[in-house]
C-alpha cells in the first residue's frame, strides 16, 4: 500500500497518512447528520435512510479519490447543493424527491462529459470572476438562513416576511420549552466558534455532539420533555440499511423519470427549462466547490506541481463525477470535494491513503446510525449557521469600489437567500453582468458562454414566473 500510494517519495509517512485521514474524518462528520436532517423535511425519507445514503456516497466518493487520483481528499453530499435540492429543486419548484435525482445524475455524467471533452475549463472560464467568487458566499447566506429556520429563531411573519421569534419568557409570550433549543443552537454555534478559534479538530462535529448533550441535559428541565422517549429507541443499526433500500435506493431509475406528477400542473416547457437551468446550477456549483476545494488544498499543503496545477487533476475531477453519479443512485444529492479535507492536508496528508482512512472511518460510522438519530435539530442547525459564516469569506476578494463588479457581485449573494434559490443568485448575478458590460460599451468582455448561460437564465425567468 505503502508503494502504491507513493507515501515516502511524497515526504510522508503511514501514520501521518493515517492522523491526516482521521482529522478530515472529523472535519467532515458533521454531513452525516446535517445531510440526514435536511432530506427528512421531504415526505417518505427518512433520517436514517438518509444517513446511510450520505455515509455510502462519501465512502464512494473518498475512495475514488483515493485509488483513481491519490489525493488526500474527501468527499461527501455538499452543503449548498444539498439545500438546493431539499429547498429549491423539490420543495420550490415542485418536483419529487425521485426527479430531483434524475438532476443530480445528469449532473454527474454532464460532469463526467464535461471533463473528458475539455469543454468543463471554457464553462468554467465563461462564468465572470466576480461571480464566481460570490456564488460561495451567496450559498453561505442561504445555508445560515435555513439554519436559523431550522432552529426557529428566525420565523414566518405577515407582515415583514420574516421575523426573530420570541424570545420573551418574562412576558408570557414564550416558554422555556419554546425557547431551549434556540438556546441550544446559539450555544452550539459559540462552542464551535470557541474550538475553531482554538484551533481544535472537528470544531464542527464537536459543536454538533456538545449541543446535543447540552439539548437533553437542559431537557430534564421541561416538563413531559422524556415522555415516551425509550419507546422510540432502537439501537439496531440495519434498521436504517432496510429504511434507506425502501426509501433511496434506486429510485432515480424506478420512479425518477416519472414526471407525470409534475407535468398535471406545469407544462412541458416548464419541465424542460427547470431540468436545463437545475442541471446546469447543479453543475456550476459542483465544478466551483471542486475546483476551489482542490486548488485551495493542495496550495496549503505545498502539493501544486511547478506549473503551479493540481497533481492528477483529470483524475480528481472525473472522480468527483463519478462519486456524483453513483451517489444520485444511492439517494443523495451531488458528492463533492469538502474543502475541510484541508485540515487533514494541515495535519500532513499527501496521498490518497489518508484519503482512504477517512473513508474506512465513514464505513464505520454506517452502523452509528442509531447513535446519530439522537442528535437534535437544535445541534444541526449550528452547524448549518457556521457554515455560513466558512463561506462568506470570499467576498473579501471582491473589489466592492467598482460598480460593474459590486452589483453583479451583490445580486448573486443577496437573490439566493432572498429568493430561498441558489440557481436564481447566479442567474441575477450572470445577466446583471451581461448587461452592465453592454451598456458599459464593453460586449466584446462576455464570452460566448457566457451569453449562452445568461440567456438561457433569463427564458426561465419570462416562461415559468
Amino acid at each position: 500500500m505503502e508503494k502504491f500510494f507513493k507515501i515516502k517519495e511524497r515526504g510522508s509517512t503511514v501514520k501521518t497518512e493515517m492522523m491526516a485521514g482521521l482529522t478530515t474524518f472529523m472535519a467532515m462528520a458533521y454531513i452525516l447528520m446535517v445531510n440526514a436532517a435536511m432530506f427528512a423535511n421531504l415526505d417518505g425519507i427518512s433520517y436514517n435512510a438518509m444517513y446511510i445514503s450520505t455515509a455510502i456516497s462519501a465512502v464512494i466518493g473518498t475512495l475514488f479519490i483515493a485509488f483513481i487520483a491519490n489525493l488526500p481528499l474527501g468527499l461527501a453530499p455538499g452543503m449548498g447543493l444539498n439545500a438546493y435540492f431539499v429547498y429549491t429543486i423539490c420543495l420550490t419548484f415542485g418536483l419529487s424527491y425521485a426527479n430531483a435525482l434524475v438532476l443530480v445524475l445528469l449532473d454527474g455524467v454532464l460532469f463526467m462529459v464535461l471533463t473528458v471533452t475539455g469543454v468543463r475549463a471554457k464553462l468554467f472560464a465563461a462564468i465572470p470572476d466576480c461571480v464566481r467568487k460570490a456564488i460561495p458566499a451567496g450559498i453561505g447566506l442561504f445555508i445560515a438562513f435555513l439554519g436559523l429556520q431550522n432552529a426557529g429563531i428566525v420565523v414566518a411573519d405577515s407582515s415583514t416576511a420574516v421575523n426573530l421569534s420570541s424570545f420573551n419568557i418574562l412576558g408570557g409570550n414564550a416558554t422555556w420549552a419554546d425557547i431551549m433549543p434556540k438556546l441550544v443552537t446559539i450555544l452550539a454555534l459559540i462552542i464551535i466558534a470557541v474550538m475553531a478559534h482554538k484551533k481544535v479538530k472537528g470544531a464542527v462535529f464537536g459543536g454538533i455532539i456538545g449541543g446535543a448533550l447540552l439539548y437533553y441535559i437542559l431537557g430534564f428541565t421541561v416538563p413531559g420533555f422524556y415522555d415516551g422517549f425509550a419507546e422510540k429507541l432502537s439501537f439496531n443499526p440495519f434498521n436504517a440499511f432496510a429504511e434507506w433500500g425502501t426509501d433511496c435506493f434506486g429510485k432515480v431509475f424506478t420512479e425518477g423519470f416519472d414526471f407525470s406528477a409534475y407535468l398535471a400542473n406545469h407544462s412541458t416547457g416548464d419541465l424542460v427549462l427547470v431540468i436545463i437551468t437545475s442541471a446546469l446550477a447543479l453543475c456550476l456549483v459542483d465544478m466551483f466547490d471542486t475546483l476551489g476545494t482542490l486548488y485551495g488544498a493542495c496550495s496549503r499543503g505545498k502539493m501544486l506541481t511547478k506549473d503551479g496545477e493540481v497533481p492528477n487533476f483529470e483524475k480528481a475531477m472525473l472522480s468527483d463525477a463519478v462519486a456524483t453519479t453513483l451517489g444520485s443512485v444511492c439517494g443523495t444529492s451531488t458528492v463533492t470535494t469538502f474543502v475541510e479535507s484541508s485540515a487533514g492536508v494541515a495535519e500532513g496528508g499527501r496521498t490518497g491513503f489518508a484519503a482512504l482512512t477517512t473513508g474506512a472511518l465513514f464505513f464505520i460510522a454506517m452502523f452509528l446510525s442509531p447513535v446519530a438519530a439522537l442528535i437534535p435539530g437544535s445541534a444541526t442547525a449550528a452547524a448549518l449557521i457556521y457554515v455560513g459564516v466558512l463561506m462568506i469569506g470570499g467576498v473579501v476578494d471582491l473589489d466592492w469600489n467598482d460598480a460593474a463588479v459590486a452589483v453583479p457581485s451583490f445580486m448573486t449573494v443577496a437573490m439566493m437567500p432572498f429568493t430561498y434559490n441558489i440557481s436564481y443568485g447566479i442567474a441575477f448575478g450572470l445577466i446583471s453582468y451581461v448587461l452592465i458590460k453592454c451598456f458599459t460599451g464593453k460586449v466584446k468582455d462576455i464570452k460566448i458562454f457566457t451569453w449562452v448561460i445568461a440567456i438561457l437564465f433569463t427564458i426561465m425567468f419570462l416562461v415559468t414566473h
